[in-house]
């Protein structure tokens, strides 16, 4: 494991490095409490943290009180070493956020026993934080292709209107769909209409940048929220993904054939408010026309016609 060591004697510093480097940890060795500081920031410090209580300028005390304000998603394990055994004296050091301590001078053996148990608990923080992240990652992910799913979409499109509400700035949706699937699922059956769906979305993907979205709509439907283009951008990158699909043959478990897509993009400048439910059937109503004229193929929304007035009775 990674750890930080803060000691200003050169001599304990560099006999502390050789142990635990013995042990097969990852040293980063710093000489007093304003260095340890600087590298404890980092987003990729060390979460085993050795800090001298008496040092020159920052102490111990003052690094871990600062460390603890840091908002980090796993809380750094930290052991003081001090030559001050009294009860206040530990009592202020565990205040100011230290988990354990050894007296100095420093036995191995102890040392060693103390790293074990903090080792434990910075691994128990690790576990749980990978559980949680695929915990979210289940609740916003779809489990066959890896995009978001279609409410994590739904959601992105939502956020994506309100923010064109405010900036005046264009949010298009490009509606998806896969032409003829049914026939790859009824000629070699679902489960490798699977692995077609999910090599899909990692081509379509491939094409849409990072700040933008890509989520499963649901079955061999995709939607894809675009920003930061106008409407002729966004047919234009719509237009590079549906040749990502077209140009290259599939090759799935030996099975080679052609796939297509049929794509409908609406823009948010074309009507008056940006409104994700009639952004999502513009673009559901180009889709369909693009399969109606041939598929495989981009189709812009039709601008949607004023509303007459009422005759007069």
């Amino acid at each position: 494991m990674r750890i930080l060591i803060a000691e200003d004697d050169a001599v304990a510093r560099r006999i502390l490095v050789n142990l635990l480097q013995k042990r097969g940890h990852e040293i980063t060795a710093t000489c007093d409490g304003t260095q340890a500081w600087n590298a404890l920031q980092r987003d990729d410090a060390p979460h085993l943290v050795i800090l001298d209580w008496i040092m020159p300028g920052m102490d111990g005390i003052d690094v871990c009180r600062r460390l603890r304000t840091l908002d980090k998603d796993i809380s750094p394990y930290v052991l003081l070493l001090t030559g001050m055994s009294g009860k206040d004296d530990l009592i202020k050091g565990f205040d100011a956020g230290a988990d354990d301590y050894v007296k100095k001078p420093c036995d191995a053996d102890e040392l060693f026993v103390r790293l074990r148990a903090g080792e434990r608990i910075v691994n128990l923080q690790i576990e749980s934080l990978a559980a949680r992240d695929a915990l979210r990652k289940l609740a916003t992910n779809d489990f066959l292709t890896g995009l978001r799913n279609r409410a994590a979409i739904l959601d992105d499109l939502s956020r994506e209107c309100r923010r064109s509400s405010r900036s005046n700035l264009p949010v298009n949706v490009v509606m998806v769909d896969v032409d003829h699937f049914k026939r790859i699922n009824d000629t070699y059956g679902h489960l490798l209409g699977d692995k077609v769906l999910a090599e899909l979305a990692n081509r379509m993907a491939s094409e849409v940048r990072s700040y933008e979205a890509i989520g499963r709509y649901g079955g061999e439907e995709f939607l894809i929220v675009l920003t930061g283009c106008d409407s002729q951008g966004a047919v234009e990158q719509a237009d590079r993904v549906r040749r990502r699909i077209a140009e290259e043959r599939f090759d799935i478990q030996g099975v080679k054939f052609d796939m297509t897509i049929s794509l409908g993009v609406a823009s948010s400048w074309q009507i008056a408010e940006p409104r994700e439910e009639l952004l999502l059937e513009m673009a559901d109503a180009a889709m369909y026309r693009a399969k109606r004229n041939g598929r495989n193929r981009v189709e812009a929304a039709k601008p949607l016609a004023p509303l007459m007035p009422l005759s007069p009775r």
